[in-house]
């Protein structure tokens, strides 16, 4: 991208103390792998395809249901039956083609995802389901990889960040140390439409806040409230006895 382009598209964000040209081209420098492409992956990716993530990699294996449109909203009518990956990488090309980006259509192993993790700057979980959540609480202690994580549910998110190059930082054990535990689902339990786009938003933001070096979420979850509209902070400190990130590991 031209410079004089580059300045224009981003010139809201680079007048920004905080980001300036120098964060700009931090943003436009780093890799990021979002896994999930559903209702809170949908606006990750399309937020930081527009805020100039340089390479972005998705990871979905599903394709578009007509039940998925009330809240996946990367996704559109006409992309029934499509795989989620090749859905949105179409509408992400269309908000920013300057990004390069990787779609990955298939189920990930344990393996993948530290090859990924060691080739990526951050990680994004959007998933729905706790096996995969722990493989990318694992890879990224693995790489030292920050990972930005969300879920939502009925009327409740929670948001939280783990950075394991800082050495207070918890992981994703440290919040859920049973690894057995089922996830409730969208499907069987329902969830209120814009629920997902506040809790991804706030995963783009903490994305990009850790981007540009000043990561905001680790050792805190924040969880919302949509029926009442309120969010709280829980403290979340390293478990010493985690068995994923404690000392004795």
């Amino acid at each position: 991208m031209q410079d004089d382009v580059f300045a224009d598209r981003y010139s809201r964000q680079i007048r920004l103390p905080l980001v300036e040209e120098k964060g700009q081209r931090a943003i436009r420098d780093a890799a990021v792998l979002i896994v999930g492409m559903g209702g809170l992956g949908s606006p990750v990716a399309m937020y930081l395809a527009a805020a100039g993530v340089g390479r972005l990699t998705i990871a979905d294996f599903d394709v578009v249901d007509l039940s998925n449109l009330q809240r996946q909203i990367v996704h559109a009518h006409d992309d029934i039956g499509l795989l989620k990956t090749q859905s949105a990488a179409r509408r992400l090309r269309a908000i920013n083609p300057d990004i390069a980006m990787t779609c990955l259509d298939y189920t990930l192993e344990a393996e993948e995802f530290v090859d990924l993790a060691a080739d990526h700057h951050l990680l994004m979980d959007c998933t729905d389901n706790f096996p995969t959540r722990f493989q990318l609480n694992d890879a990224s202690l693995a790489t030292g990889t920050p990972l930005v994580s969300g879920a939502a549910i009925r009327w409740e998110g929670q948001v939280t960040a783990f950075d394991p190059r800082m050495p207070d930082s918890p992981c994703y054990q440290c919040l859920y140390p049973d690894r057995s535990v089922e996830a409730a689902t969208c499907a069987a339990e329902g969830v209120i439409s814009p629920l997902v786009g506040v809790i991804g938003t706030m995963q783009a933001l903490e994305a990009v806040n850790i981007l540009l070096g000043r990561g905001q979420l680790h050792g805190t979850v924040w969880l919302f409230d949509a029926q009442f509209m309120d969010w709280q902070k829980m403290v979340l400190p390293k478990n010493p006895n985690c068995p994923a990130c404690g000392a004795g590991r």
